[in-house]
């Protein structure tokens, strides 16, 4: 498998799987109707240990336009692979959220509130307070890849698993960004993946969904900005702390 199909394939299945919680817990007459924050970070989680896996060995398993970027910030990955690996991961975003729509159709045409739709899609804040909302995407994307660089000491992406134990190395990534979840997500619903947001949001935009609401592009820059920010500061960081 090719690179670019890795990040596709694992990054469709990433938010096949995240935004299928969500739509578990928030439409209606889903068997999970209800389940709660616990039930969306833990699916969350264990959705990025999925993707992970399948990808790893032969991407490293991005899965993220911030990871990509900020691995290439900090030298570990190619800078003429950068946009190759963005564009599989959004086009992985859109098809994974395209899947998600189709299976829970039946559940989006007799779930009324237009909000809880547009949340299976793309984040919204809990409270609008965009400098704040900015600020939330940023701390949650530094947090994953400052992580991400001492887990894999900054040897992710170049043809390995995360770390380099198969299956097993992709646990730790798979607690912090559930550590993330429980502890950061409440703002905003903690996107920190560009990819994972404005995917779902053109394929939101797109789609014949009955009663939606618009797409609050006004809103979008701040979980596509935020995390290459976060991305940046991390990388900074572990150079001046590594150099």
């Amino acid at each position: 498998m090719s690179p670019f199909t890795a990040e596709l394939i694992g990054t469709m299945i990433l938010i096949l799987l995240g935004n299928g919680v969500v739509a578990n817990v928030v439409l209606q007459n889903t068997k999970g109707n209800g389940g709660g924050w616990m039930v969306i970070t833990t699916g969350w989680a264990l959705a990025v240990f999925a993707g992970v896996v399948v990808a790893g060995p032969y991407s490293g398993a991005h899965l993220n336009p911030a990871v990509t970027i900020g691995l290439a910030i900090a030298g570990k990955f190619s800078w003429a692979q950068v946009p190759a690996f963005i564009v599989a991961q959004l086009l992985g975003a859109m098809i994974g959220t395209f899947l998600v729509w189709i299976m829970y159709k039946d559940h989006f045409k007799i779930t009324e509130d237009p909000i809880l739709k547009a949340a299976s899609f793309y984040t919204i804040p809990a409270i609008r307070n965009r400098r704040l909302n900015f600020i939330s995407e940023l701390l949650g994307t530094f947090v994953l890849l400052i992580a991400v660089f001492y887990i894999t000491n900054g040897e992710i992406g170049k043809e390995k698993t995360p770390i380099g134990l198969g299956s097993i190395g992709a646990i730790p990534v798979t607690f912090i960004v559930w550590a993330i979840g429980l502890s950061l997500g409440g703002t905003t619903g903690y996107a920190i993946n560009p990819a994972r947001d404005l995917g779902p949001r053109i394929v939101h935009a797109l789609l014949p969904i009955k009663n939606k609401i618009k797409t609050d592009w006004k809103y979008a820059w701040i979980p596509i900005i935020g995390p290459i920010v976060g991305a940046a500061i991390a990388a900074g960081l572990y150079l001046i702390l590594n150099g």
